[in-house]
């Protein structure tokens, strides 16, 4: 189990006092800070929180943008969904699902929204989706062989769940944070990632297992294609006032969104005001899906410092996980 730190509302009456901000279509630049050499100042932490969903949903069709009322109900049913969630009566938890998820008749779940802590805005831009590229808003068909991997280890999961370690994921294993990528994807908690500087590096550590790339901007060359690594092997360059960032050598046993070694990312990152860092990111996998996809996720400044993220210190639930297949196993369970 995760223990969160940081980003909890404790308070309710800042959810009941929260009031809905008019978005704005476009980002307008204007006083970004800067280095003392010069360069946009990226630095701080970050808060990638938001309930634009990655894909477009399906009712909004080719619709791009909201409309401002429209933001502003989404907005006011989340901090609506909050409050009631704070406030209902406590319930014993059995395990299996989330205690604020189930059904109406279905027992509680593992979680409650203690933990959940994904934010009650939608982007300041109003996209329907995170997702810009295509212009549908979704995710690009998978290739044939994209498909058939994930037929495979769906079906492998269903009949191999526990047999080893390595059938857990990266996040269950808390190599990688799940929504920490790279790209970092908004989630259900811990969206938070610090940005620090130097004229020949970048340091991004995501708030998520505070995993960090450090990335040289110094025109260092990648490593060898075959050298892969859990977040990949990133470099970086200025494009104007924009830091563009390129990714590849990805281990593909980090299972992000079934994509594998030949996977390719950039990440673009610019400081558009005071408080706002516009996070841009491209996949392109040929092995997985048949067109490259982007996203783009406005991120906001937080005032607030990050904190050591403890998952499961001492990895006792690995042991406990496997244990219990091996007794559900014994039992005639499997």
């Amino acid at each position: 189990m995760s223990q969160r730190v940081c980003g909890l509302r404790g308070v309710m009456v800042m959810l009941v006092a929260f009031v809905v901000l008019v978005a704005v279509p476009a980002l307008a630049q204007d006083s970004a800070p800067r280095t003392a050499w010069g360069e946009p100042d990226l630095q701080g932490v970050w808060d990638f929180r938001t309930i634009t969903p990655m894909q477009r949903p399906e009712r909004y069709g080719d619709k791009e943008f909201l409309t401002a009322e429209e933001a502003a109900a989404l907005d006011q049913a989340a901090v609506d969904r909050e409050v009631r969630l704070w406030t209902q009566a406590p319930e014993r938890t059995e395990a299996g699902g989330n205690v604020d998820r189930r059904g109406a008749g279905q027992a509680p779940g593992s979680y409650n929204q203690f933990w959940i802590d994904s934010g009650t805005r939608s982007v300041d831009t109003r996209q329907t989706s995170l997702i810009t590229y295509p212009p549908n808003g979704r995710y690009p068909s998978l290739t044939a062989e994209g498909q058939r991997r994930s037929d495979a280890r769906r079906a492998y999961a269903r009949e191999h769940p526990a047999d080893t370690w390595e059938d857990f994921s990266s996040g269950v294993r808390c190599i990688l944070g799940f929504n920490a990528g790279p790209p970092f994807t908004p989630s259900a908690y811990n969206n938070n990632m610090q940005l620090f500087q130097t004229p020949n590096h970048v340091v991004v550590m995501t708030e998520m297992v505070n995993t960090s790339r450090v990335i040289p901007l110094d025109g260092t060359p990648h490593l060898d294609p075959e050298v892969l690594q859990w977040s990949g092997d990133s470099r970086g360059y200025w494009e104007g006032e924009t830091l563009v960032v390129e990714t590849r050598n990805f281990d593909a046993k980090r299972k992000w969104r079934g994509t594998t070694s030949s996977a390719r990312l950039v990440e673009r990152f610019t400081r558009v005001d005071a408080d706002t860092l516009e996070y841009k990111f491209t996949v392109t996998d040929p092995e997985t899906w048949t067109s490259p996809w982007t996203a783009s996720v406005p991120l906001r400044l937080n005032p607030e410092p990050m904190f050591e993220y403890a998952c499961h210190e001492g990895n006792y639930s690995m042991p406990i996980m496997l244990g219990g297949a091996r007794v559900e196993e014994a039992a005639g369970q499997q």
